[in-house]
């Protein structure tokens, strides 16, 4: 039966769906010897033969190999790609080479963004982790230029409309709750937890405000948080923690929680 070449190489573990999709625009996914450009794609894992990089992938989700779950607090100017461009160092440079199979970051967070990522080789995982209809919340410390006043924090929960890319249509970020960890007249530190937006915007919802971020930390996802690891360090999930997740992306836009 054909599917989609995006869910099938990313429950092949080879990368996230969007980030197949990118390898497909940059022409680097090869379809029975021939590269393909064009969205849709749909392959028979069966008959159909794919290519990545000119590597051939053993489509479907392989038996025997090891589902992989690791918690890293990245560092800044880390990128969350794994394909480098130029001297970048890549999440997963800060990995053991000898993990059981090649893993890839759940979601993105900007290079001069840090804290908490998951990464993983379970496809279907992170695309229930990453798209919008789960909604999974996740919480950023925020340090922001001047004293965030109680008014500015109900525009920021209440959602706003952001520009979009390029001059494309905008998005209306959905509600959040903020808590307020230290405020002077210089700076503010606060902890914002949202699930429809991804910390590109948190700047932008800033930004619109009046704030300038200076600082931004992702210290929570779901259920995970940086407990215990210190920027650059990585552990593996539990079981218990795995199941957690997998749960989290089962239920449709579960409420707010801090």
């Amino acid at each position: 039966m054909k599917e989609r070449i995006q869910k099938i190489l990313a429950n092949a573990g080879v990368d996230s769906r969007r980030n197949v999709e990118e390898m497909i625009r940059q022409r680097r996914v090869a379809l029975n010897g021939r590269i393909v450009t064009d969205l849709p794609i749909l392959i028979d894992p069966a008959i159909d033969k794919v290519e990545v990089d000119g590597e051939p992938i053993k489509l479907g989700p392989a038996q025997g190999k090891s589902r992989i779950y690791i918690l890293l607090n990245k560092p800044k100017n880390v990128y969350t790609t794994n394909v480098a461009q130029g001297e970048q160092t890549l999440a997963i440079d800060l990995l053991p080479p000898n993990l059981p199979g090649r893993v890839y970051p759940v979601g993105r967070l900007d290079a001069d963004a840090k804290g908490l990522l998951l990464l993983t080789n379970d496809g279907e995982l992170t695309h229930r982790l990453t798209h919008a209809r789960f909604g999974v919340a996740k919480t950023y410390r925020a340090v922001v230029d001047g004293s965030v006043n109680d008014r500015t924090l109900t525009v920021l929960e209440k959602g706003m409309w952001l520009a979009g890319p390029r001059g494309g249509g905008g998005v209306k970020t959905g509600p959040s709750q903020l808590k307020i960890v230290n405020r002077s007249d210089i700076a503010t530190v606060l902890d914002i937890t949202i699930r429809d937006v991804g910390n590109r915007q948190i700047r932008q919802m800033l930004t619109k405000v009046g704030h300038k971020l200076r600082d931004l930390t992702r210290i929570r996802m779901g259920t995970l948080t940086l407990h215990g690891l210190s920027p650059g360090q990585f552990r593996h999930l539990t079981s218990r923690e795995v199941s957690q997740l997998r749960a989290l992306g089962r239920r449709e836009k579960p409420p707010l929680t801090t």
